[in-house]
């Protein structure tokens, strides 16, 4: 018996290192991408998680949440309210818009400590909104320490649409990064038929351009991983590697019946 629990912890442990991780994604959802006149207040809601398998993770307010806009930034960090996603500590806003303009909103987390990967994760997440019919200034990278920049237009696109974009890190291409796209199951429409299919990778170019096709409407996240050249203490004090994530949220349309 000894033995034969032995050999049956070793073999659990090898499928737990076999299988793919769980990928987290930082979150900014808004209610909508395409303010019009009826619509021109957009709800923000700032969350960590797994999308696809709906599970959530707690969000500490945020190191900073703010728009862009022609090159000028607002502050919405007072605007910040508590809230639940995936009955975890969430955030939301509300913004007004009051132009018309291409808005990137921008959420730069605290450090999230991740015990199972033995790694601090930093996500800056952005989305982009468009109001009023105005559409320049989507591909115009915001100065993250990492961010995809849209190669494609991040907004009125529809389900089965190809999209690209380029990571990029202290504002250079990162060639050859790894991309993992999820996408956020909200009404737990899809079983995945196996771990694999929760989670897919792309690879980017030399120049750090990737592109993949969203095959269902509803928001897709895109998530291009890098290790950052500083460290920060684990809850021991012990100096450990950082995550950091260049993330970004679009959202692929129904196509319309008639």
């Amino acid at each position: 018996m000894p033995r034969l629990f032995s050999a049956a912890l070793v073999l659990a442990a090898t499928l737990c290192a076999a299988a793919p991780a769980m990928a987290h994604f930082g979150m900014v959802i808004p209610s909508t991408n395409a303010v019009d006149p009826k619509t021109r207040t957009v709800e923000l809601t700032l969350s960590f998680s797994h999308p696809m398998e709906m599970e959530g993770m707690d969000l500490a307010k945020p190191a900073a949440f703010f728009v862009v806009s022609e090159g000028n930034r607002t502050d919405l960090l007072p605007a910040l309210k508590e809230a639940k996603v995936m009955d975890h500590a969430a955030w939301k806003a509300a913004y007004a818009v009051v132009r018309p303009g291409v808005y990137t909103v921008v959420m730069e987390p605290q450090p999230y400590w991740e015990p199972a990967e033995d790694v601090s994760i930093i996500h800056y997440t952005k989305t982009v909104v468009a109001a009023f019919g105005e559409e320049e200034g989507w591909n115009e990278p915001v100065g993250l320490k990492t961010e995809i920049v849209p190669l494609t237009r991040p907004f009125g696109n529809y389900a089965g649409f190809s999209f690209s974009g380029q990571v990029l890190v202290d504002g250079k291409p990162v060639p050859n990064a790894t991309v993992e796209v999820e996408y956020y199951n909200e009404q737990k429409a899809i079983t995945p038929p196996t771990p694999y299919h929760v989670t897919h990778v792309v690879q980017a170019d030399a120049n750090g351009v990737f592109t993949f096709a969203c095959p269902r409407a509803g928001w897709w996240g895109f998530a291009a991983l890098t290790e950052a050249e500083t460290t920060l203490p684990d809850p021991s004090g012990a100096q450990k590697p950082v995550e950091q994530g260049a993330v970004l949220w679009i959202k692929l349309d129904a196509w319309p019946a008639k």
